[in-house]
């Protein structure tokens, strides 16, 4: 009697975790359906931007928006890069590419380094009124571009350095600075203070101890720094247009020049090409430094 209503128990216990490993696997691939769709959704313009590209202008007018190149020519590209014309001159978006990269490469180094000395001194060197003018810098991270326009081109042409590359270096330097500086002093407090005290003890200065000890700690914060800092000024058109002139524009005013001036024939296959040419940096840096990005945002989360 006692075997007979004993044996249904095990059973039921065995069905149990074989159904709720089931519901897990179709959770599971469902997540990745949705994900997957997703994915498509936000690739389609690119995998659109890219086969026009590719295409002759008789392809793109015959052919269908969402078809593969039936023959691949790279005549765009090359239109795009040293003869598409940004109003009466013909030079493709070459001249302005390196524009953008002697712009924002220093522009990221300096915002950078001023943020993380901005972040050591806020977090690790505390005096009076530190948390006042963290929280002024914070403010100013979130004052609209259009807001400051005025204000800065007063500014560069007191400093004689409007419409140069110098300016607009300025602009972003001092625009991504609250960034930096949050980034850094988010990063900082995690650091035990008894580590300043003991570099203080053996002598150390307020340089040295930046250098030698914050300094190399700082690869996964700086990572951030720097993707958000480049992502921020390559792809910054307003000041840009606003702040340059001839000569010095950066690649996204020579885009919407190339895009806007085109007249006659629209050649969709050039407009594309600039495009992704514009948007190739910020792309490499995101697909090759991505996930060092969210590693570093993560790092300074949790104090201790």
């Amino acid at each position: 009697m006692t075997d007979v209503s004993a044996t249904p128990a095990p059973a039921a216990s065995s069905e149990r975790p074989r159904g709720r490993s089931f519901g897990k696997i179709a959770l599971r691939w469902l997540l990745y359906v949705v994900l997957g769709l997703f994915a498509l959704y936000y690739l389609m313009p690119l995998f659109v931007m890219v086969t026009t590209s590719l295409k002759s202008l008789e392809e793109i007018r015959t052919g269908d928006l969402l078809s593969l190149p039936r023959e691949l020519t790279f005549d765009a590209w090359r239109t795009a890069w040293s003869e598409a014309c940004t109003g009466i001159q013909c030079e493709g978006v070459k001249p302005y590419f390196w524009n953008s990269v002697m712009l924002a490469v220093p522009a990221v180094l300096i915002s950078t380094l001023l943020g993380a000395m901005n972040g050591y001194v806020i977090a690790q060197w505390r005096f009076p009124g530190a948390n006042i003018i963290f929280a002024l810098m914070l403010f100013g991270c979130f004052i609209p571009f259009q807001v400051v326009l005025l204000p800065m081109a007063r500014m560069l042409g007191l400093m004689g350095i409007a419409g140069t590359i110098p300016g607009l270096i300025f602009v972003h330097v001092i625009y991504g600075l609250g960034f930096t500086t949050l980034f850094f002093r988010n990063y900082y407090v995690t650091i035990p203070v008894e580590l300043v005290k003991a570099a203080k003890v053996d002598g150390a200065g307020f340089v040295r101890i930046f250098f030698a000890i914050f300094l190399p700690l700082s690869i996964p914060i700086i990572v951030v720094s720097v993707i958000w800092q480049f992502t921020q000024i390559w792809n910054d058109f307003l000041f840009g247009v606003s702040f340059s002139q001839a000569g010095t524009q950066p690649v996204t005013v020579a885009l919407n020049n190339i895009v806007n001036s085109t007249t006659g024939v629209k050649e969709y296959n050039v407009d594309m090409a600039a495009a992704i040419i514009a948007a190739l940096p910020t792309l490499l840096v995101y697909i090759v430094a991505g996930k060092y990005f969210i590693r570093g945002l993560t790092a300074g989360s949790v104090k201790g």
